[in-house]
């Protein structure tokens, strides 16, 4: 990822201007513990399996659209949309667990660290107003519920 003091400087004062929203309530639940737990990932790195339709910007984009991705999806078959300039990929290209850490999830699960895996995980593109996203993360929230998810890992990107 690119640094802000290298990002050209109407990028970097939109950046640094940008408003932080305050939300009411918290969301955080008691739940069973980790070794018991269902973990699925929730990134914002604009992931989604080839074939799928890209994310986009402006006309015909939805803010806080997501893309499903199951449980075996192969590392070869994923695809980073992520629409900004200033993103680096090259992470990504040498280990899709840096932005979607699904194998290193199996890993914890095979250790019996988690209780398992979620069948399916979540990609929303990246550098979306939070406040515009409430109806898909409620839509994703209800998604959660029906794979039993307990726990999810939130990479942002």
């Amino acid at each position: 990822m690119v640094r802000l003091s290298q990002l050209p400087e109407a990028s970097r004062t939109s950046l640094l201007n940008l408003e932080c929203p305050v939300f009411d309530g918290r969301p955080w639940v008691e739940g069973p513990s980790v070794a018991q737990r269902r973990v699925a990932i929730i990134s914002t790195a604009g992931l989604h399996r080839r074939g799928d339709r890209l994310f986009s910007v402006g006309t015909g984009s939805v803010p806080g659209e997501y893309r499903i991705i199951p449980r075996d999806t192969d590392a070869n078959d994923l695809v980073m949309s992520h629409i900004s300039t200033n993103y680096d990929r090259s992470g990504f290209q040498k280990d899709w667990n840096v932005v979607f850490p699904l194998d290193r999830l199996n890993e914890l699960a095979q250790q019996g660290v988690i209780g398992s895996v979620a069948d399916f995980h979540y990609s929303f593109m990246g550098a979306t107003d939070p406040q515009l996203m409430e109806t898909a993360a409620r839509n994703l929230a209800s998604l959660l519920r029906e794979d039993n998810v307990t726990a999810a890992l939130l990479v942002p990107v």
